[in-house]
């Protein structure tokens, strides 16, 4: 496959369009935005920036990567359990796994594969890795994406306006790229999180309502 070939494939797997239905999460800030502490496209952008620097954006780069360079069934089995224990609350696993679940039955369908299902970075490293993609690539534009559909969701909901959204999209994208690249080398072993009010946003809208997003 050509790189501008690799390319669209990622853009294809991580559009708002691939059916793993991301926009029915926000990944806890749905409570952050309810209780005021996300009013503005400055609070927006820094909660993200935690999010990516210190907690779930970092650990999904790492875990991706790992899921990426995985040699058999059972180190893919541990990468997924590590994502799961990561996950921070229950809302959050329920949205790693359905997402997962669901890009690895449309990936099978269509690229080949056996559609076993993964936590979301988990099943996207191993379907890049099947395709030969390369797992920087694929790590930035994983991370774009998941900042993309929660400036999406904080849009709908803060409300912000469209073209703020997309200016703190476009401010966070070097960072993305920074940490794709940082987690070259990493390991299993470096996954940690320090994004504690993201951590704690997502276990209080377990009992937010009312509420729209799912997580």
């Amino acid at each position: 496959m050509t790189i501008e070939g690799n390319i669209l494939t990622l853009a294809q797997w991580l559009s708002p369009g691939f059916p793993v239905g991301a926009f029915a999460y926000s990944h806890g800030l749905e409570t952050a935005i309810t209780d005021g502490t996300i009013a503005t496209a400055d609070d927006l952008q820094g909660w993200l920036e935690d999010i990516l620097r210190h907690g779930t954006g970092r650990n999904d780069c790492i875990l991706l990567r790992a899921a990426h360079g995985s040699r058999s069934e059972s180190e893919l089995e541990n990468i997924g359990a590590a994502a799961l224990a990561f996950a921070g609350s229950a809302e959050r696993v329920l949205e790693t796994s359905l997402q997962g679940a669901a890009f690895g039955r449309t990936t099978a369908a269509i690229w080949g594969g056996d559609g076993v299902d993964l936590p979301y970075p988990v099943a996207v490293g191993t379907a890049a890795a099947r395709l030969e993609i390369d797992a920087g690539t694929t790590a930035a534009m994983y991370l774009q994406a998941f900042v993309a559909n929660l400036v999406s969701a904080a849009v709908r909901a803060v409300p912000l306006g469209q073209t703020e959204g997309q200016g703190v999209l476009a401010a966070l994208s070097p960072l993305c790229l920074q940490i794709a690249t940082e987690t070259a080398s990493t390991t299993l072993d470096h996954l940690q999180s320090t994004a504690f009010l993201s951590d704690i946003a997502a276990m209080r809208h377990e009992a937010l309502q009312p509420r729209i997003f799912r997580s």
